[in-house]
């Protein structure tokens, strides 16, 4: 499997990868993801070079959103001087669900995150998405705080504040790589 970078004409695609995933996390009891993604801030974060997509042959199998910026409101000021790279919108096909495509992408964006020389990668997972936030803590990251306070980028109260954070360093993912680092490396 490899991992790219996502393009344009892919915004489609994974529009309906977040709608499999909400109506997934449904069955599971999960209010997370119900409100859609505005679409313009998926593409300008696919134009930003910002989303990630793993490819089982001609397959999407996964995709990740890794981004030096953080959410406002979120992190603080301290913590935001902190060279650091922030996940978003983990997600994995039900058809590849079992095959730990979520971990590996864990990995990949601690080691990605190792080599653009940030100190940690960190995400804000769904606020009363327990299973998710016990997934997050089996794979390296430490709970820093819960945020409930704002506005969600979709709209309504902020419902995704679980603040975690993990180190950075060379980890091995197991993708074959073909994105490029910031700065062109």
């Amino acid at each position: 499997m490899r991992i790219c970078p996502a393009q344009p004409h892919d915004l489609a695609k994974l529009l309906a990868f977040r709608q499999e995933a909400a109506a997934w996390l449904s069955r599971l009891g999960t209010d997370q993801w119900q409100r859609p993604y505005p679409s313009d801030k998926l593409l300008a974060t696919i134009e930003a070079g910002e989303v990630f997509m793993v490819r089982d042959g001609d397959v999407t199998a996964a995709t990740i959103t890794l981004t030096p910026e953080a959410e406002r409101g979120l992190w603080t000021e301290e913590e935001l001087r902190e060279p650091s790279l922030f996940i978003n919108k983990l997600t994995v096909a039900r058809t590849h669900a079992g095959q730990n495509l979520g971990g590996r992408l864990l990995d990949w964006a601690a080691d990605r995150g190792y080599r653009v020389g940030a100190k940690w990668v960190r995400l804000d997972a769904w606020t009363t998405n327990i299973a998710l936030q016990s997934y997050y803590l089996r794979h390296g990251f430490v709970h820093v705080r819960t945020v409930r306070q704002g506005v969600a980028v979709n709209g309504g109260p902020r419902v995704s504040g679980w603040l975690a954070q993990r180190a950075t360093a060379s980890v091995k993912h197991g993708f074959e790589d073909d994105t490029r680092l910031l700065g062109g490396r």
